[in-house]
């Protein structure tokens, strides 16, 4: 019993921060039917739809990393907290990928023109920096002891290894996950958000440790500001160039290499 009176604000704590996320997951699910009542265009459906997705999954993000850093009730914790989020971000954001990754992805194959690719490919940008700016402002209300403005202006480096470490594994998680992405398409949409959400939580916890396991552009440049600003060159490799190269490493060896090696391998027997 001693120690429920230390044990009791941090569970307040953490309770602020859970109803802070899935505030906004309500709030931006809100925005979403009323943009698809009264938006008619395509490409204008496209941005809002794109900007509120990656608002939501950025902000949701930088509230799981702060939680992430106070002592744990139980070190399966914060991995528990990833699977449940990326669950809920996978039932509400269908139809988005809050990742440039994943719209070069589909331009790449072909599921998507160049003039909605750079149109989502804003709106994400546009959303990350708005939800980074936003956080700022409602960490400084002070709403739990780990709610800090000062927390926006400082750069929390996540590369704990040397940079080529670094490069392999953003690119190694990006072509696993959009790996999967891709190949789970025939799966049942209740069970691959599952499984999507497993190996996501799996991958932060493989390298998060190492470089914060993102694999996402957008959302490294709004948890990371500060650091690209001070560090852009590292930063732009490990967390732009790095997915791109996983995404192009993917496609050439599912749409390529793997056919060929297929073809070659069926003429062969036939000879």
């Amino acid at each position: 019993m001693t120690a429920l009176p230390g044990l009791w604000p941090e569970m307040q704590d953490t309770c602020t921060s859970l109803g802070l996320m899935l505030s906004i997951v309500l709030f931006m699910g809100l925005a979403r039917v009323v943009s698809r009542q009264q938006l008619n265009g395509p490409m204008a459906h496209a941005f809002v739809l794109e900007f509120l997705a990656t608002f939501q999954l950025c902000f949701c993000t930088h509230e799981l990393q702060l939680l992430s850093e106070q002592e744990p009730l139980h070190p399966t914790w914060p991995l528990t907290l990833i699977y449940f989020f990326s669950l809920v971000h996978g039932l509400t954001l269908v139809g988005t990928s809050s990742n440039p990754c994943g719209v070069m992805m589909q331009m790449m194959l072909g599921g998507m023109s160049a003039e909605t690719g750079a149109i989502r490919l804003l709106a994400q940008l546009i959303g990350a920096l708005c939800s980074r700016y936003c956080m700022g402002a409602l960490w400084s209300l002070g709403l739990t002891k780990y709610h800090v403005s000062e927390r926006s202006f400082v750069c929390r480096n996540p590369i704990q290894v040397d940079l080529p470490k670094a490069v392999i594994i953003e690119a190694v998680c990006s072509f696993i996950f959009h790996s999967a992405l891709l190949h789970f398409q025939e799966v049942r949409t209740k069970l691959r958000i599952h499984l999507l959400s497993a190996l996501i939580t799996f991958l932060v916890y493989a390298g998060g440790s190492l470089t914060g396991a993102i694999f996402n552009p957008t959302l490294a440049l709004s948890l990371h500001f500060k650091c690209f600003d001070e560090a852009f060159l590292q930063f732009f490799i490990v967390y732009w160039l790095s997915p791109s190269l996983g995404i192009l490493l993917m496609i050439l060896m599912f749409n390529f290499f793997l056919p060929w090696l297929y073809d070659n391998h069926t003429t062969n027997k036939k000879e």
